[in-house]
């Protein structure tokens, strides 16, 4: 046996989760290998947290039913992204398709038998529980949280960008048709090279210089322009406004 075998009736404090810390868009999550599932699949719920425009990035899946050990699935489109395993020695970025599910409730993301057959992850329950991904078997991911020095990095760069996103961003109109990794990359360039678009007094897009000052003459005598009535009044509109002026 490669562990003590716990005392009777004690058993199940030997099992650990296959749930491991990820980045999705430069945001930490959660993903379960699941060795049991058969997809790759994420809760609407789970991913509005994640991602929040992420209905105006799904693509369409149609004809296609799933099950639960218990329950109907039901579909909503397929998320077309990018996995980020964190590791010290090397991040590996996987671009994966995630089945987005309507009444899945799960926190986490599945990481279903799809994904983790043409990934190449192989779950190691020799003494600590680790996998690896591909053939480089001596990069072992571990079960636990993100690395320190990983995740501490990530932890800062996501506030300063949430901030940015937040308060140079608001109301930015972003061509909708854009993937999340191409609006994130975008996003990515304003905010590493934000000293080019803004300053410390002027957000995104009020830089000074570039404004246009619109006068508007309220005096008499007033433009042409204004004196030309907005529209054609009736007959009947002009009786009702003479006789509101005579009372």
């Amino acid at each position: 046996m490669c562990k003590t075998k716990p005392a009777r009736g004690k058993g199940y404090t030997a099992g650990e989760s296959c749930i491991t810390s990820i980045l999705i868009n430069d945001i930490e999550a959660k993903v379960n290998l699941d060795t049991g599932a058969f997809c790759t699949c994420v809760g609407k719920d789970c991913l509005q947290v994640i991602l929040p425009e992420w209905k105006n990035h799904l693509l369409p899946i149609e004809g296609v039913k799933f099950y639960s050990a218990s329950s109907n699935m039901y579909p909503l489109g397929i998320l077309d992204t990018n996995l980020v395993f964190p590791h010290p020695a090397g991040s590996v970025r996987v671009k994966t398709e995630i089945v987005v599910m309507d009444n899945f409730t799960s926190q986490h993301i599945i990481l279903g038998n799809d994904y983790l057959n043409i990934i190449g992850i192989d779950i190691n329950n020799h003494k600590d529980i680790y996998f690896t991904i591909g053939e480089n078997k001596r990069q072992k991911f571990s079960f636990s949280n993100m690395p320190k020095q990983i995740s501490v990095v990530s932890s800062k760069k996501d506030t300063y960008r949430a901030e940015f996103v937040s308060n140079q961003l608001v109301e930015a109109q972003i061509n909708p048709s854009l993937s999340p990794n191409m609006r994130n990359e975008l996003i990515d360039v304003l905010y590493t090279y934000n000293n080019a678009f803004t300053s410390d007094n002027e957000p995104l897009g009020a830089i000074k210089g570039h404004e246009v000052n619109i006068t508007l003459n309220i005096d008499r005598p007033y433009p042409p322009v204004l004196r030309r009535p907005a529209y054609p009044a009736s007959p009947r509109a002009k009786e009702a406004l003479e006789n509101i002026s005579k009372s």
